[in-house]
């Protein structure tokens, strides 16, 4: 495997059709996102046999190439490097016809929801993750009565990112849908104002940071469609100034009356929601949910679920999903080991295995679903039951009183480890996790090697 980020942004150039048919670059956690003007131009065979390559998916008009976390990023530079040669300009019109008739014709009002989501809240999972960890850290240290002194400095750094959060959402917001990112975290920072405490609202005043991120997201939004509306209407000689204002007071008039508290309602209902689910149906939902989460991945509809995490973390300081729907990956690893013991003549599925399973236990699950549960098929269903296994392990104790959640949005696996939190303590919260992944390894595992392979798949 090249490990030299240089190198394979090198050698995928070439197999996605050259500079010339690649019309936007970009990444998330995994995945290297190309828009290109004539997907036909893909040599997939090669380009899935790259070494460094982990997979490939191609979402309608995207064309993502998972090369793991870490590597994406250093990777995504030296690609972007090698496109520099030609201009950004140049870049963004060649295919641009052909891009935008395909998002025409593909493009479902559900996909384009689900995209926007991602884009505007997988750039702050970075952010989420650092504080996360610095909170875990602190708690420690808190409980263990160390470092008095360096404690409160901790949880400034912890804290401060969650505490304006709302800004950044409304400035994604904004830049998702057309508008000015700056106006959009403007409006967006009224929500976490501490001056909206004098501030009347249905008989009752309001309280910073009432809605959160979902109420950050709904002034963002509307006033991205209020500047619209002014920039058509305004004349030139008076846009500079009248629509900035404009904008501000109309979206901050009807955050302030109107969506703070609808959001606020909204928020508070999913909390309630969340935590009726699992200390009632506990043992049943997390069957479910870590059951269908790894075909929800396959398809990207997870994204869908990064708004509810985000407003669990700011109600609850944890989102008590995320390691429940963790355990889906602890069913890959389970399937993908049966498999590596089934199959062991073969050379090709085995080495995919060896290099894909140190990031399936971190709990980056795409080159194991595409690189050996998919194309088999069979594992990947055993593997959804061995996810269902271990997050209705988890969620027997969410029905006994002992919640686990995790501070951040992002790893799983033992990734997650530094992040959790929960009712019981971290002990507990630790000890709990770590037998759900138990129980889902084991459920993958005994599943797949059992019903997970046909006589064609092993040979015996």
């Amino acid at each position: 495997m090249r490990k030299d980020p240089a190198e394979v942004a090198a050698a995928l150039l070439p197999l996605v059709g050259g500079p010339a048919n690649v019309t936007s670059v970009a990444h998330c956690m995994t995945r290297l996102r190309l828009d290109l003007a004539d997907p036909s131009r893909v040599e997939e065979e090669r380009l899935r046999a790259l070494p460094g390559v982990l997979g490939v998916v191609v979402d309608d008009d995207s064309y993502q190439i998972v090369l793991g976390p870490g590597a994406v990023a250093r990777v995504t530079a030296e690609f972007e490097a090698l496109l520099g040669r030609t201009t950004a300009d140049e870049l963004a019109a060649r295919g641009a016809e052909l891009k935008e008739a395909r998002r025409r014709r593909n493009a479902t009002p559900g996909k384009l929801a689900l995209r926007r989501v991602a884009n505007i809240f997988v750039p702050l999972i970075p952010a989420l993750i650092g504080c996360g960890v610095l909170a875990g850290v602190n708690g420690l240290l808190v409980n263990a009565g160390l470092l008095p002194a360096v404690t409160p400095a901790l949880s400034s750094i912890a804290s401060a990112f969650m505490a304006l959060i709302a800004v950044f959402v409304g400035h994604n917001t904004a830049k998702e849908f057309g508008g000015t990112p700056v106006l959009g975290g403007a409006v967006a920072a009224i929500v976490v104002y501490p001056g909206v405490a004098k501030v009347t609202a249905f008989g009752l005043p309001l309280s910073p940071g009432q809605g959160g991120v979902l109420g950050a997201l709904a002034a963002a939004l509307l006033g991205t469609y209020v500047e619209k509306w002014c920039r058509r209407r305004v004349p030139p000689t008076l846009d500079v100034l009248l629509t900035p204002t404009l904008t501000v007071l109309v979206a901050g008039l009807a955050t302030l009356y109107g969506l703070m508290y609808a959001a606020g309602e909204i928020s508070t209902a999913i909390g309630t929601a969340a935590n009726w689910l699992l200390t009632t149906t506990g043992a049943f939902a997390g069957l479910i949910l870590g059951g269908l989460f790894l075909p929800l991945v396959m398809l990207g509809l997870h994204q869908a679920l990064i708004p509810i995490h985000t407003t669990l973390i700011e109600q609850q300081g944890h989102t008590v999903l995320l390691p429940i729907l963790a355990m889906a990956g602890a069913g890959q690893v389970g399937a993908a080991m049966a498999v590596y013991v089934r199959l062991r003549h073969d050379t090709s599925i085995r080495t995919t295995i060896r290099s894909a399973l140190p990031a399936g236990l971190l709990g980056v699950g795409e080159p194991l679903i595409y690189g050996v549960s998919l194309p088999l098929g069979r594992p990947f269903l055993t593997a959804c039951v061995g996810g269902a296994a271990g997050g209705a392990f988890v969620g027997v104790f969410a029905m006994l009183g002992d919640q686990v959640g995790a501070t951040a949005i992002g790893p799983s696996g033992w990734a997650l480890f530094p992040l959790l939190a929960g009712n019981a303590g971290l002990g507990v919260s630790a000890a709990i996790y770590a037998g759900g992944l138990l129980t889902g390894y084991a459920a993958g595992f005994l599943t797949t090697y059992a019903f997970g392979l046909t006589a064609t798949d092993s040979p015996g």
